[in-house]
């Protein structure tokens, strides 16, 4: 196994007239590929924080941050964007669609930064096996909350990247349309990939292999 995420005593604190508010505390956790990674803790405990952090969207307080052997705290904003663009993955609970692009615009939308452009096929292959082939030309407007998380799902992985950051990707869905984003995440993994993955509720439990709780040790499954 080859280590893909590695966070060394990684914290996060807020100053705001000079009121200081602690949104993560000193963080160790490793991350090997073909890990499903599962992150959880109470509200406020800073799962988010984590997650952003990991995909080099925040700079730490302190610690160090390793993804795929590269310091982010070391990289400048506009290497982070490209290395982003090349390497992750990103799926949100609240799918961060664009409302005036069509479901294939919005798939296809990182292909304007990435060197390697995806085909047609490709395109229709990944839309066929999250069942939305048949809304590729229409908008986010006119897609339920599960059609909406699959496009989300689609574009984070018909890149192909290394790594897949997921912040509460089934908090919006119902247990169907939960189960088919994490059977598909999972299978993502089994072919290789990696996941790290933010929730607050238990489903997801059976489909990761190493859950961690903030504030505690991780749990090998």
């Amino acid at each position: 196994m080859s280590e893909i995420v590695n966070l060394k005593d990684v914290g996060k604190t807020y100053d705001k007239n000079g009121q200081k508010t602690v949104a993560l505390k000193n963080t160790d956790l490793t991350v090997e590929k073909g890990d499903f990674f599962l992150v959880k803790g109470a509200s406020g405990s800073g799962k988010t924080t984590l997650l952003l952090s990991i995909g080099g969207m925040l700079q730490p307080t302190f610690g160090k941050v390793q993804v795929l052997g590269k310091t982010l705290n070391e990289l400048t904003e506009k290497e982070k964007v490209k290395f982003r663009a090349d390497n992750i993955g990103f799926i949100f609970q609240m799918f961060h669609l664009i409302a005036y692009l069509t479901v294939k615009e919005n798939i296809l939308i990182n292909n304007q930064v990435k060197e390697e452009k995806i085909s047609d096929k490709e395109l229709i292959d990944m839309a066929n096996e999250l069942g939305i082939s048949h809304r590729l030309n229409h908008y986010p407007s006119e897609l339920s909350a599960g059609e909406k998380q699959r496009v989300a799902l689609a574009r984070a992985l018909i890149k192909k990247p290394e790594l897949i950051l997921a912040d509460e990707p089934t908090g919006n869905l119902d247990h169907e349309n939960s189960l088919v984003v994490l059977e598909k995440l999972k299978k993502y993994c089994d072919n290789g990939g990696t996941v790290v993955m933010v929730s607050h509720d238990n489903q997801p439990d059976v489909f990761a292999n190493q859950i961690f709780t903030i504030g505690k040790k991780t749990e090998n499954l």
